[in-house]
C-alpha cells in the first residue's frame, strides 16, 4: 500500500489500523544529539483528547457536555529505537501506540455496507478487501501516529526558535444524531526567509499536501486564501518595508510564502474540516451486492473532529517545515563550504 510516507529528508511513515493491536510511526532523518524521551512526546498526544466545551441550556445553566472522544485511548507512546540514553542517535526512531479500547463488534453490521462519507467503497474498489473495523487504515485513529512524529519535529523547530500555534476559528454545531465541521488556523513564527522550493515542491504546495492528507480536511488556504481572488493586485500585494533595520512587509496577504519559499513573515494557513461522516441518523446507501439499503450507524463516533484534529494540523505543519529546512541546507555552495571547513 503506497502513500504511507511523507517527506524527503525528514521522513515520516505511519503504520497500523484502528482496531489492530497497535499503531505507530517510523521517523527517518532526525539528526543525532536531540534530547528526546517519551515524556517529551506525550503532551502533544494528550492534546488529541481535549476537554469538552461547556454547554449551556436556554436558561444559561451549564449542563454536562458530551465527551469529545467517545473512544477512551490513553495514547501512551513507547519509543522502540533511535534513542539512547536520552539522545537521538541519527538512526530511525520507531514509536508504538497500543490500541487498548477496541470494540470491533460494533462494526459487524457494517462489513458489507458502504457508509456514506467514508472510504469503504473506494477501498473495496482499489483493493477488493478492507478492514471494516473502525475504518481500518483510513480511520482518524491513524493521526495519533502523526502527532507523535510532529512532537519530534516541534522539538527540532524549538532548537531553531521557530514556534507553531493554532486556533479553532469556526466550530460547527449539530443537533442530536448529527455532526458538524469547522476550521483551524495555524500560525508559524520565527521561520527564516528563503526556505522552500520552486515549481513543484513549493512550501505552500507541500503544506497543502501535508494538511490535506488529514482525513477530514476538504479545503486549505494560505494567507488571504480565497479572498485574494476577489482583491486587486494593489490590494493583495504586500509592500516591503524596513523596520528596525530588517526587511519585512506592511501586510501579510501572502501568508508568509512568496514564490514557494518562506519570506520571513508569519506563515498563516487554514484547514477546513468536513462534518464527521458517522452519524446516528438513518442514511440511504448500498451494500456489496449492489442492493439499496438504509443504515443507522451505532458505536462510538465523534460529533466533531475539529477539537482533537487541531494538534494534528500543527504536527503536519511541523513535519513539513523540518523537511523543508533540511532540504534547504544544501541550496548554496558557500554554505556547504562553510559547513565543511
Amino acid at each position: 500500500m503506497a502513500g504511507n510516507t511523507f517527506g524527503k529528508n525528514f521522513k515520516v511513515t505511519t503504520w497500523g489500523e484502528s482496531h489492530g493491536p497497535a499503531i505507530g510511526v517510523v521517523i527517518d532523518g532526525c539528526p543525532a544529539g536531540l534530547p528526546l524521551c517519551e515524556e517529551d512526546i506525550q503532551p502533544m498526544m494528550d492534546r488529541r483528547h481535549p476537554q469538552p466545551t461547556p454547554v449551556f441550556n436556554p436558561y444559561g445553566v451549564e449542563i454536562e457536555a458530551a465527551p469529545v472522544n467517545k473512544r477512551k485511548e490513553p495514547d501512551k507512546i513507547r519509543i522502540l529505537s533511535g534513542v539512547f540514553e536520552g539522545m537521538t542517535t541519527g538512526t530511525p526512531i520507531s514509536i508504538m501506540i497500543e490500541n487498548t479500547d477496541v470494540k470491533s463488534k460494533d462494526y459487524d453490521d457494517l462489513k458489507d455496507v458502504y457508509r456514506p462519507g467514508h472510504a469503504d467503497y473506494t477501498f473495496d474498489m482499489k483493493y477488493g478487501i478492507r478492514d471494516h473495523r473502525g475504518g481500518g487504515r483510513s480511520s482518524g485513529r491513524e493521526t495519533a501516529a502523526r502527532v507523535a512524529a510532529g512532537a519530534i519535529a516541534v522539538k527540532i523547530l524549538d532548537e531553531l526558535g521557530i514556534k507553531i500555534s493554532s486556533d479553532i476559528t469556526y466550530l460547527g454545531f449539530a443537533d442530536e444524531d448529527d455532526s458538524a465541521g469547522g476550521t483551524v488556523e495555524c500560525v508559524v513564527t520565527g521561520m527564516p526567509a528563503g526556505v522552500g522550493e520552486t515549481v513543484f515542491d513549493k512550501l505552500d504546495a507541500r503544506l497543502g499536501q501535508a494538511v490535506m492528507s488529514i482525513g477530514a480536511v476538504k479545503a486549505f488556504e494560505v494567507g488571504a486564501g480565497v479572498m485574494a481572488s476577489q482583491l486587486t493586485g494593489s490590494m493583495n500585494n504586500d509592500e516591503f518595508i524596513v523596520l528596525d533595520g530588517k526587511i519585512t512587509k506592511n501586510t501579510n496577504n501572502a501568508g508568509g510564502i512568496l514564490g514557494g519559499m518562506s519570506d520571513g513573515d508569519e506563515i498563516v494557513i487554514k484547514a477546513y474540516f468536513k462534518p464527521t461522516p458517522s452519524i446516528s441518523k438513518p442514511q440511504n446507501t448500498v451494500n456489496k451486492n449492489g442492493e439499496e439499503v438504509t443504515i443507522t450507524i451505532s458505536g462510538r463516533h465523534d460529533d466533531n473532529v475539529v477539537e482533537k484534529a487541531q494538534v494534528v494540523v500543527e504536527a503536519m505543519v511541523a513535519v513539513t517545515l523540518v523537511d523543508a529546512l533540511f532540504e534547504n541546507m544544501h541550496s548554496r555552495l558557500d554554505k556547504i563550504k562553510e559547513f565543511y571547513r
